[in-house]
């Protein structure tokens, strides 16, 4: 780790905690630049041509989307007082950054050309200061529930015929982003427990993935893994997914009873029919895991990545126990 990776990468850190503790929409949008402007090197790290094309496309999806929100906060400071169209644009622009449906068109894209380390940052951290400061704004109306809809929709249906497993966790990210909006229209506490659990459940997954640098999805076929990465990756994407009864179960189980409490019933059936979509090319990715006595050559040796797996492992079954004893009491 070299000293220009640390300080952007410190920077990167700096610039969405100005977001999100700021409460001027200037200092935000500068938060925000700050965080692009570390990002987009951190990107082109190894200078290879896959790389150059993402930082672009990433460079001007997000000035553009940039661009739309200090024009909507700009106006709505000059009427003092922010209207439905302003709102509309604020909220759309930050959705872009985020990488929402119909807006998303772009963060396949640009997944297929990083790194996982790069893949696991844009998925996790590049989305905490877009979607604080959409809470700020966001309404329950029609336009929202028609992107949590949409984003639900293209990220079951977008990653059924792709090979690419970037792509796949790029589209099973924007599935993630519908349930993420639906828990911030209900509250911070909701929204912060599932962005949570999505994070660690996303690192378990990504740790295996970037060890055996598996980027196709004939790759998981063919690389002969030992049995406790199997396992790992196994638990850690049927989490993932949101099967019952491991942890990434919980979050979505709390939002459904809210859901249902809020009498959100069409909405919350799509979400659900949506998520079995996408529990199938996960399965379809883990199907390989299922013989686990397929050991072989290319094995993690180190004591310290045996202990990660077993990390992973430990946090995807512990939702069984929770999930048992939060039905109980």
């Amino acid at each position: 780790m070299n000293l220009s990776f640390l300080l952007l990468f410190t920077t990167l850190l700096t610039g969405t905690l100005i977001s999100i503790s700021s409460n001027s929409w200037l200092i935000m949008w500068i938060g925000l630049e700050m965080n692009l402007m570390s990002f987009i090197p951190i990107i082109y790290g190894n200078k290879t041509p896959y790389e150059s094309e993402a930082s672009m496309k990433y460079f001007l999806i997000q000035a553009m989307a940039s661009m739309m929100l200090l024009m909507s906060v700009l106006s709505a400071e000059m009427m003092n007082n922010i209207n439905s169209w302003q709102n509309m644009v604020l909220i759309s622009a930050l959705l872009m950054k985020m990488g929402a449906a119909p807006f998303h068109l772009w963060f396949p894209n640009v997944m297929q050309g990083l790194n996982w380390i790069n893949c696991f940052i844009l998925m996790t951290w590049q989305k905490i200061a877009p979607m604080v400061m959409a809470s700020y704004q966001l309404l329950n109306n029609k336009f929202i529930n028609s992107i949590i809809i949409l984003s639900v929709i293209v990220g079951a249906i977008g990653g059924m015929n792709q090979t690419s497993i970037r792509k796949m966790m790029a589209y099973s990210s924007i599935s993630h982003i519908g349930w993420l909006l639906t828990a911030l229209l209900m509250s911070e506490y909701y929204w912060m427990m599932y962005f949570i659990m999505y994070t660690i459940l996303n690192m378990a997954v990504i740790i295996i993935l970037n060890s055996y640098m598996m980027f196709q999805l004939q790759q998981i076929f063919n690389t002969k893994m030992e049995a406790t990465a199997k396992f790992t990756m196994f638990t850690s994407m049927l989490s993932l997914a949101g099967l019952p009864p491991f942890l990434g179960f919980l979050p979505k189980w709390m939002i459904i009873q809210n859901m249902i409490m809020f009498k959100e019933y069409l909405t919350i059936l799509i979400m659900i029919m949506t998520t079995l979509i996408t529990l199938y090319f996960y399965l379809r990715m883990m199907y390989s895991a299922f013989s686990l006595s397929n050991q072989g050559s290319k094995m993690l040796n180190e004591n310290k990545n045996k202990m990660v797996l077993m990390i992973s492992i430990s946090i995807s079954i512990l939702g069984i126990p929770l999930i048992t004893m939060i039905n109980m009491y």
